[in-house]
Protein backbone atom coordinates (compact mmCIF):
# COMPACT_ATOMS: atom_id res chain seq x y z
CA UNK A 1 0.00 0.00 0.00
CA UNK A 2 1.51 2.95 -0.86
CA UNK A 3 0.83 6.23 0.67
CA UNK A 4 -0.01 9.87 -0.61
CA UNK A 5 2.51 11.46 -1.96
CA UNK A 6 4.10 14.49 -0.51
CA UNK A 7 5.17 17.56 -1.39
CA UNK A 8 8.16 18.87 -3.05
CA UNK A 9 7.76 22.21 -1.67
CA UNK A 10 5.52 24.35 1.34
CA UNK A 11 4.33 26.58 -1.40
CA UNK A 12 1.12 27.30 0.43
CA UNK A 13 0.33 27.93 4.03
CA UNK A 14 -1.67 24.48 5.40
CA UNK A 15 -1.16 21.21 7.47
CA UNK A 16 -0.03 17.92 6.32
CA UNK A 17 -0.78 14.48 7.68
CA UNK A 18 2.74 14.10 9.20
CA UNK A 19 4.14 13.89 12.82
CA UNK A 20 7.21 13.45 13.68
CA UNK A 21 7.49 14.22 17.52
CA UNK A 22 5.51 11.87 19.65
CA UNK A 23 5.51 9.85 22.51
CA UNK A 24 4.62 6.39 24.02
CA UNK A 25 4.39 4.30 27.17
CA UNK A 26 8.17 3.42 25.71
CA UNK A 27 8.96 6.57 27.79
CA UNK A 28 6.43 9.39 29.01
CA UNK A 29 3.55 9.20 27.19
CA UNK A 30 0.40 7.30 27.96
CA UNK A 31 -0.60 5.12 25.07
CA UNK A 32 1.06 2.18 23.99
CA UNK A 33 3.17 2.28 20.88
CA UNK A 34 0.39 -0.30 19.53
CA UNK A 35 -2.57 2.08 20.76
CA UNK A 36 -0.38 5.93 19.34
CA UNK A 37 -0.32 4.16 15.91
CA UNK A 38 -4.27 3.64 16.04
CA UNK A 39 -4.73 7.18 17.37
CA UNK A 40 -2.48 8.76 14.13
CA UNK A 41 -4.63 6.40 11.57
CA UNK A 42 -8.24 7.73 13.17
CA UNK A 43 -6.66 11.00 12.72
CA UNK A 44 -6.06 10.69 9.34
CA UNK A 45 -2.19 11.03 9.90
CA UNK A 46 -0.43 8.95 6.59
CA UNK A 47 3.43 9.78 8.26
CA UNK A 48 4.93 9.24 11.74
CA UNK A 49 7.80 8.88 14.03
CA UNK A 50 7.69 7.52 16.89
CA UNK A 51 10.49 9.39 19.07
CA UNK A 52 10.35 8.53 22.83
CA UNK A 53 13.10 10.34 25.36
CA UNK A 54 15.88 8.62 24.92
CA UNK A 55 14.85 5.29 24.03
CA UNK A 56 14.12 3.54 20.80
CA UNK A 57 12.55 0.57 22.92
CA UNK A 58 8.40 0.96 21.54
CA UNK A 59 10.23 1.06 17.74
CA UNK A 60 9.39 -2.53 16.89
CA UNK A 61 5.64 -2.73 17.96
CA UNK A 62 4.97 0.24 17.01
CA UNK A 63 6.42 -1.02 13.31
CA UNK A 64 4.01 -3.96 13.62
CA UNK A 65 1.10 -1.44 14.07
CA UNK A 66 2.23 0.88 11.67
CA UNK A 67 1.81 -1.56 9.18
CA UNK A 68 -1.47 -3.75 10.36
CA UNK A 69 -2.96 0.23 10.48
CA UNK A 70 -1.70 1.39 6.89
CA UNK A 71 0.81 4.27 8.09
CA UNK A 72 4.39 5.07 7.13
CA UNK A 73 6.56 4.88 10.41
CA UNK A 74 9.80 6.67 11.03
CA UNK A 75 12.02 5.19 13.62
CA UNK A 76 13.09 7.64 16.25
CA UNK A 77 13.97 8.90 19.88
CA UNK A 78 14.30 12.62 21.28
CA UNK A 79 17.86 12.92 23.08
CA UNK A 80 18.03 15.56 26.06
CA UNK A 81 21.32 17.31 25.40
CA UNK A 82 22.72 20.49 26.45
CA UNK A 83 23.97 23.98 24.70
CA UNK A 84 25.72 26.46 26.94
CA UNK A 85 23.90 25.72 30.13
CA UNK A 86 20.42 25.28 28.54
CA UNK A 87 18.49 21.57 28.13
CA UNK A 88 18.46 21.44 24.38
CA UNK A 89 15.93 18.48 22.82
CA UNK A 90 17.07 16.86 19.47
CA UNK A 91 15.00 14.52 17.68
CA UNK A 92 16.49 11.64 15.91
CA UNK A 93 15.15 10.38 12.71
CA UNK A 94 16.29 7.04 11.91
CA UNK A 95 15.51 5.09 9.05
CA UNK A 96 18.07 2.36 9.25
CA UNK A 97 16.78 2.23 12.62
CA UNK A 98 19.17 1.52 16.20
CA UNK A 99 22.56 1.19 15.08
CA UNK A 100 26.15 2.83 15.43
CA UNK A 101 27.34 5.06 17.88
CA UNK A 102 23.11 5.31 18.66
CA UNK A 103 23.65 2.02 20.61
CA UNK A 104 26.01 3.16 23.39
CA UNK A 105 24.09 6.61 23.04
CA UNK A 106 21.37 5.51 24.35
CA UNK A 107 22.64 3.73 26.90
CA UNK A 108 24.74 6.34 28.38
CA UNK A 109 21.17 8.49 28.17
CA UNK A 110 19.52 5.93 30.30
CA UNK A 111 22.30 5.86 32.97
CA UNK A 112 21.59 9.69 32.93
CA UNK A 113 18.23 8.89 33.25
CA UNK A 114 18.29 6.87 36.24
CA UNK A 115 20.58 9.24 38.74
CA UNK A 116 18.18 12.17 37.47
CA UNK A 117 15.15 9.93 39.07
CA UNK A 118 16.75 9.57 42.23
CA UNK A 119 17.77 12.85 43.02
CA UNK A 120 14.28 14.60 41.60
CA UNK A 121 13.21 11.80 44.26
CA UNK A 122 14.87 12.92 47.11
CA UNK A 123 13.98 16.48 46.46
CA UNK A 124 10.32 15.74 46.41
CA UNK A 125 10.37 13.94 49.53
CA UNK A 126 11.85 17.01 51.42
CA UNK A 127 8.45 18.61 50.19
CA UNK A 128 5.78 16.44 51.03
CA UNK A 129 5.76 13.16 48.69
CA UNK A 130 7.24 9.99 50.71
CA UNK A 131 8.47 7.23 49.10
CA UNK A 132 8.70 9.28 45.51
CA UNK A 133 10.45 6.91 44.01
CA UNK A 134 8.39 3.87 44.45
CA UNK A 135 5.00 6.01 43.95
CA UNK A 136 6.57 7.60 40.51
CA UNK A 137 7.91 4.29 39.32
CA UNK A 138 3.76 2.96 40.71
CA UNK A 139 2.37 5.32 37.81
CA UNK A 140 5.15 4.72 34.99
CA UNK A 141 3.75 1.01 34.88
CA UNK A 142 7.12 -0.27 33.18
CA UNK A 143 10.89 -0.55 34.53
CA UNK A 144 11.64 2.19 31.73
CA UNK A 145 13.71 5.27 33.38
CA UNK A 146 11.55 7.76 35.41
CA UNK A 147 10.58 11.21 34.18
CA UNK A 148 9.38 14.39 35.42
CA UNK A 149 5.91 13.20 34.42
CA UNK A 150 6.38 10.45 36.14
CA UNK A 151 6.83 12.17 39.32
CA UNK A 152 4.00 14.60 38.14
CA UNK A 153 1.48 11.84 38.25
CA UNK A 154 2.45 11.05 41.64
CA UNK A 155 2.10 14.56 43.00
CA UNK A 156 -1.35 14.56 41.87
CA UNK A 157 -2.39 11.15 42.93
CA UNK A 158 -1.03 11.68 46.73
CA UNK A 159 -2.82 15.31 46.62
CA UNK A 160 0.64 17.48 47.04
CA UNK A 161 -0.92 19.34 44.26
CA UNK A 162 -4.28 19.12 42.34
CA UNK A 163 -3.44 18.52 39.17
CA UNK A 164 -0.92 18.19 36.23
CA UNK A 165 -0.05 21.84 36.07
CA UNK A 166 0.57 22.83 39.07
CA UNK A 167 2.73 19.69 40.03
CA UNK A 168 5.19 21.78 37.13
CA UNK A 169 4.58 24.97 38.36
CA UNK A 170 5.47 24.04 42.05
CA UNK A 171 7.90 21.61 41.58
CA UNK A 172 8.75 20.24 38.41
CA UNK A 173 9.56 22.77 35.81
CA UNK A 174 12.40 25.04 34.77
CA UNK A 175 14.25 26.52 38.08
CA UNK A 176 12.00 24.53 40.71
CA UNK A 177 12.91 22.10 43.20
CA UNK A 178 12.66 18.80 40.68
CA UNK A 179 14.02 20.55 37.77
CA UNK A 180 17.23 18.23 37.80
CA UNK A 181 19.96 19.23 35.42
CA UNK A 182 21.48 15.78 34.05
CA UNK A 183 24.66 15.06 32.96
CA UNK A 184 23.07 15.19 28.99
CA UNK A 185 26.05 15.13 26.40
CA UNK A 186 26.24 18.80 24.63
CA UNK A 187 24.55 18.44 21.86
CA UNK A 188 27.49 18.69 19.10
CA UNK A 189 28.30 14.83 20.81
CA UNK A 190 24.64 13.77 20.86
CA UNK A 191 24.47 15.00 16.93
CA UNK A 192 27.37 12.96 15.98
CA UNK A 193 25.47 9.91 17.45
CA UNK A 194 22.43 10.46 15.51
CA UNK A 195 24.49 11.26 12.17
CA UNK A 196 27.35 8.26 12.13
CA UNK A 197 24.48 6.09 12.46
CA UNK A 198 22.87 7.03 9.52
CA UNK A 199 19.99 9.36 10.94
CA UNK A 200 18.80 13.09 10.49
CA UNK A 201 19.01 15.54 13.63
CA UNK A 202 16.72 17.79 14.30
CA UNK A 203 16.04 20.69 16.87
CA UNK A 204 12.92 19.95 18.81
CA UNK A 205 10.74 22.73 19.52
CA UNK A 206 13.49 25.80 19.03
CA UNK A 207 10.40 28.52 20.14
CA UNK A 208 10.19 26.71 23.44
CA UNK A 209 14.10 27.39 25.17
CA UNK A 210 13.30 30.86 25.80
CA UNK A 211 16.22 31.95 23.79
CA UNK A 212 16.22 35.43 21.60
CA UNK A 213 15.92 35.16 17.90
CA UNK A 214 19.83 36.08 18.23
CA UNK A 215 21.13 33.08 20.56
CA UNK A 216 18.45 30.67 18.47
CA UNK A 217 20.58 31.65 15.42
CA UNK A 218 23.72 30.54 17.47
CA UNK A 219 22.23 27.39 18.34
CA UNK A 220 21.42 26.55 15.07
CA UNK A 221 24.89 27.44 13.92
CA UNK A 222 26.53 25.27 16.50
CA UNK A 223 23.94 22.36 15.86
CA UNK A 224 24.59 23.16 11.67
CA UNK A 225 28.30 23.16 12.22
CA UNK A 226 28.07 19.41 14.28
CA UNK A 227 26.34 18.10 11.27
CA UNK A 228 22.76 18.63 12.25
CA UNK A 229 20.29 19.62 9.30
CA UNK A 230 17.04 20.12 10.28
CA UNK A 231 14.90 22.36 12.76
CA UNK A 232 11.12 21.64 14.21
CA UNK A 233 9.53 24.61 11.87
CA UNK A 234 6.12 23.38 13.29
CA UNK A 235 5.90 22.06 17.06
CA UNK A 236 2.01 22.05 18.25
CA UNK A 237 0.65 25.09 18.75
CA UNK A 238 2.57 28.12 17.47
CA UNK A 239 2.31 32.52 16.83
CA UNK A 240 2.13 32.60 13.20
CA UNK A 241 4.43 35.28 13.24
CA UNK A 242 7.08 33.43 14.95
CA UNK A 243 7.17 30.48 12.70
CA UNK A 244 7.83 32.43 10.08
CA UNK A 245 10.36 33.76 11.13
CA UNK A 246 11.88 31.07 12.73
CA UNK A 247 11.46 29.93 8.44
CA UNK A 248 13.37 32.90 7.54
CA UNK A 249 16.39 31.58 10.02
CA UNK A 250 16.06 28.00 8.22
CA UNK A 251 16.30 29.36 4.59
CA UNK A 252 19.44 31.62 5.87
CA UNK A 253 20.76 28.64 6.73
CA UNK A 254 19.91 25.61 4.03
CA UNK A 255 18.15 23.82 6.93
CA UNK A 256 15.08 21.67 6.49
CA UNK A 257 12.36 22.17 7.96
CA UNK A 258 10.44 19.44 10.08
CA UNK A 259 6.78 19.35 11.91
CA UNK A 260 5.47 17.63 15.04
CA UNK A 261 2.79 17.69 17.89
CA UNK A 262 5.01 16.59 20.62
CA UNK A 263 2.06 14.44 21.94
CA UNK A 264 2.36 12.87 25.37
CA UNK A 265 -1.51 12.23 26.25
CA UNK A 266 -4.79 12.37 25.49
CA UNK A 267 -6.64 15.35 26.97
CA UNK A 268 -3.58 17.48 26.64
CA UNK A 269 -3.61 20.43 24.44
CA UNK A 270 -1.80 18.28 21.88
CA UNK A 271 -3.03 15.82 19.85
CA UNK A 272 -1.35 13.73 17.10
CA UNK A 273 -1.66 15.33 14.37
CA UNK A 274 -2.48 18.84 15.94
CA UNK A 275 -0.11 21.57 15.03
CA UNK A 276 -0.05 24.96 13.56
CA UNK A 277 -0.03 25.32 9.89
CA UNK A 278 2.93 24.90 8.36
CA UNK A 279 3.83 28.46 6.62
CA UNK A 280 5.14 28.83 2.58
CA UNK A 281 8.66 29.09 2.62
CA UNK A 282 11.65 28.53 0.71
CA UNK A 283 13.17 25.90 3.23
CA UNK A 284 12.96 22.04 1.98
CA UNK A 285 10.59 19.64 3.92
CA UNK A 286 12.13 16.97 5.98
CA UNK A 287 11.39 14.50 3.41
CA UNK A 288 13.59 16.08 0.65
CA UNK A 289 16.56 14.94 2.87
CA UNK A 290 18.59 12.38 1.32
CA UNK A 291 18.55 9.97 3.87
CA UNK A 292 14.73 10.43 4.07
CA UNK A 293 13.38 11.36 0.27
CA UNK A 294 12.25 7.88 -0.29
CA UNK A 295 9.58 8.42 2.74
CA UNK A 296 7.44 10.93 0.30
CA UNK A 297 6.62 7.23 -1.51
CA UNK A 298 7.37 4.84 1.37
CA UNK A 299 4.63 1.81 1.76
CA UNK A 300 2.59 1.28 4.79
CA UNK A 301 5.23 -0.08 7.60
CA UNK A 302 8.61 0.57 9.39
CA UNK A 303 10.29 3.30 6.82
CA UNK A 304 13.53 1.19 5.54
CA UNK A 305 16.76 3.19 4.52
CA UNK A 306 16.79 2.54 0.27
CA UNK A 307 13.15 1.57 0.80
CA UNK A 308 11.44 1.94 -2.88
Amino acid sequence: MLMPRLPYTFDADQRYPVDLHMHSTASDGALTPTELVTLCAERGLTHMSLTDHDTMAGIEEAGRAAEQAGLCLIPGCELSTRWQGVNIHVVALMPGGLQGPMVEGLIQQREARIQRAEVIAERLEKVGLSDALEKARLHAGSDRPLGRPDFARALVAEGVVPDWASAFKRYLGSGKKGDVKAHWPEISEAVGWIVDSGGVAVIAHPLRHGLTRRKRGLLMDTFQAAGGQAVELVSGQQNPDSTRDLARQLVERDLYASMGSDFHFPGSHAAPGSMSLVPRTAAPPIWQHPRLVHLRDAPAGMLAAGAA
